[in-house]
C-alpha cells in the first residue's frame, strides 16, 4: 500500500437486485487531503461510502485502510468508528430529546470518581468545541431539538471535529446550512486537515467542491469517469463529465410573458421575525426570494400558506382579499407549498410513495370516507411517470428514496391537490445536477400551463438563473428588488455583488429594473 494513501479502493464492484451500483471502482484517498466525490444520484457515491464505513460488504475487489502501521479491512460500522472512520450525513442523526452536550458525548459520557455523570465537564467541553467552530448562540444544556436545522447541522459537524478521527466523510454537509455557515464549515475542515485528518467530501454544490477539495473523483452510473486535481477543473467541466450538459443549459428554461396579478401581499408581519413585507406575483411569473439566514424568507412563505399565524398584513388572490388562517384555507385558495424541510414537513417517511402523493387530496378519490384504491394507484402512477420518480413501484417506502426523488414526491403531492400559485422553498437542497434540471424543466412546464411560482433559495446562482424577478430580504424586511433584465444588463458578477449587498444591508426596498 502506498504510504501516501490512507484508503485504497481497488477494483470494487457491488450489486443489488436488478442494479449494479459499483463497477470496478478504483480510487486512492491521500492522507491529510480533501478528496471530493461528485456524481448524480445513482452514480454510486452512497454505496461507496457505505462500503468504506462497513455498512455494506463488497462483491469483489478490496478496500485497504491504513491504520497505525497496519492495513485493515473494515467489516462493520462499529469497527469503522473504532478505527477512526466517521461520517456526517445530510440527514441529521441526533438524539432530539437530549441536550447538545449529551449528543456530543453519546457512548462516551464523562464520569467523576464516584461513577456519576460529570455534567460540568460535559457541558464545558461541548461549549469549548462550539466556540472553536465559531458556532454562537448555542447553549450546550438545551435540547438539540430546540435549535434550528442549520444549528443542529453545525453542532453535529462540531461534534465530529472533536472526535479526532483519521478519516471523516462529509455527505452533503451544507445541504442544511445557510451560505454564511459554509465558511465556518470550511474552517472546521481545514483545521481537521491541519491535524492530519483525511476528508472525503460529497456535495452537489460544485462551487464548494472547487473551493475545499484537493482532488475530485467523478462517478457516473457506478463507474469512475476520472480522478483529477481540483485545480484543473471548473464547474462547467464537472457538470459535463457528470451529465453531458453545461451549467448554462442546466438553468436554461423557456419563460413566458407574465400576465395578470394573481397574488398581492401587503404589509405582512409576524412579531419580530419580519415586518412590512409587500410584493406581488403575476400569472406565469417566477418570483425569486433571496436572503441570508434570519432574513425571514421561509417564515414569510409559511405565513402566506397558513402554516404560521401572521400578526399583521393582508393577502389578495386574484384581486380579492383572502382569509388564510390555516393550511386548508391556503389549499382551498389554490396555494401550494413545497416546504424547506421536506423530511419533517413535506413527507410521511414511513408511508409509501402512493400514500404520500395522494395524502393532500384523498377527498376527491373517496366516497363516504372509503378510498377508491384504483384511482389512488392511477394518480400515483401518473405522477411517478410525469416527474420520473425513480421507485420500483408506488408501494416503495418514501424514506428509502434518494433526496431528489423524495423532493419529486413532495412536488407531486402539491400538484395532485391542484395548486395554481406554487411556493418552492429550497426545492433543490441535496438534489443532484440531473434531478435539479428535471425540477427546473417541471417549473418551466408549470409556468407554461399558466401557474405562478415563488422560488425561495439560499443558492444565489439558482435564483439568478431561473427567476424573472427577485425580492431580496434583509433582517425581516424587503431590502430590494431586481429584475432578470437588469441582471443581464449589468452582468452576473456585478448583479451577484449588488444582491449580496442588498441581503446584508437594508436598502429600503430599492428597485432595479
Amino acid at each position: 500500500m502506498n504510504p501516501n494513501n490512507i484508503i485504497e479502493v481497488k477494483d470494487v464492484s457491488k450489486s443489488f437486485p436488478g442494479v449494479k451500483a459499483l463497477k470496478h471502482v478504483s480510487i486512492n484517498f491521500e492522507r491529510g487531503k480533501v478528496h471530493g466525490l461528485v456524481g448524480e444520484n445513482g452514480a454510486g457515491k452512497s454505496t461507496l461510502i457505505k462500503i468504506l464505513t462497513g455498512v455494506y460488504s463488497l462483491d469483489s475487489g478490496v478496500v485497504d485502510y491504513a491504520y497505525q502501521d497496519r492495513v485493515l479491512h473494515i467489516q462493520n460500522p462499529l469497527q469503522a468508528r473504532q478505527y477512526g472512520i466517521s461520517a456526517a450525513y445530510q440527514d441529521l442523526t441526533v438524539a432530539k430529546e437530549l441536550s447538545v452536550g449529551e449528543n456530543f458525548f453519546l457512548g462516551k459520557v464523562p464520569r467523576n470518581k464516584l461513577g456519576f455523570v460529570d455534567w460540568n465537564t460535559m457541558y464545558q467541553k461541548a461549549s469549548e468545541v462550539l466556540e472553536e467552530c465559531h458556532i454562537v448562540g448555542v447553549d450546550p444544556k438545551k435540547p438539540i431539538k430546540s435549535l434550528t436545522v442549520s444549528q443542529q447541522a453545525m453542532a453535529t459537524i462540531a461534534k465530529i471535529s472533536n472526535e479526532n478521527a483519521n478519516v471523516v466523510i462529509f455527505d452533503e454537509p451544507t445541504a442544511l446550512l445557510p451560505n454564511e455557515d459554509v465558511d465556518k464549515l470550511f474552517e472546521v475542515i481545514r483545521a481537521m486537515v491541519a491535524r492530519g485528518t483525511s476528508i472525503i467530501y460529497i456535495s452537489h454544490r460544485l462551487e464548494e467542491v472547487m473551493a475545499i477539495c484537493d482532488t475530485v473523483t467523478v462517478l457516473k452510473d457506478g463507474a469512475v469517469v476520472d480522478t483529477v486535481p481540483a485545480s484543473t477543473l471548473d464547474v462547467d467541466k464537472m457538470v459535463s463529465m457528470m451529465v453531458g450538459r453545461t451549467i448554462e443549459e442546466i438553468y436554461s428554461i423557456e419563460h413566458v410573458t407574465p400576465g395578470e396579478e394573481v397574488l398581492r401581499v401587503e404589509n405582512l408581519a409576524r412579531g419580530d421575525v419580519f415586518e412590512n413585507v409587500s410584493f406581488s406575483l403575476r400569472k406565469g411569473e417566477i418570483l425569486g426570494f433571496f436572503g441570508l439566514v434570519g432574513s425571514g424568507r421561509t417564515e414569510i412563505m409559511r405565513c402566506i400558506f397558513g402554516a404560521d399565524r401572521r400578526t399583521a398584513g393582508d393577502i389578495y388572490i386574484y384581486g380579492k382579499k383572502a382569509k388564510i388562517s390555516c393550511v386548508k384555507d391556503a389549499t382551498n385558495a389554490k396555494l401550494g407549498l413545497v416546504p424547506e424541510d421536506r423530511r419533517n414537513h413535506g413527507l410521511a417517511l414511513p408511508l409509501s410513495v402512493t400514500a404520500n402523493i395522494n395524502m393532500a387530496d384523498y377527498d376527491s378519490i373517496s366516497t363516504l370516507g372509503i378510498v377508491n384504491r384504483k384511482q389512488e394507484e392511477q394518480r400515483s402512477r401518473e405522477y411517478i411517470d410525469r416527474l420520473n420518480i425513480k421507485a420500483y413501484s408506488g408501494k416503495q417506502i418514501v424514506r428509502n428514496l434518494s433526496g431528489g426523488n423524495q423532493q419529486k414526491v413532495v412536488i407531486s403531492k402539491i400538484l395532485a391537490k391542484g395548486g395554481e400559485i406554487l411556493i418552492f422553498d429550497e426545492p433543490t437542497i441535496g438534489v443532484d445536477v440531473g434531478a435539479k434540471k428535471e425540477i427546473y424543466l417541471l417549473i418551466e412546464e408549470l409556468i407554461q400551463q399558466g401557474k405562478s411560482i415563488i422560488l425561495v433559495s439560499s443558492y444565489l446562482p439558482e435564483v439568478m438563473g431561473l427567476c424573472d424577478r427577485m425580492v431580496v430580504m434583509c433582517e425581516g424586511r424587503v431590502s430590494g428588488e431586481i429584475t432578470k433584465n437588469k441582471i443581464n444588463e449589468i452582468g452576473s458578477e456585478a448583479a451577484e455583488e449588488l444582491i449580496l449587498k442588498m441581503a446584508s444591508q437594508n436598502m429600503g426596498g430599492a428597485e432595479f429594473q
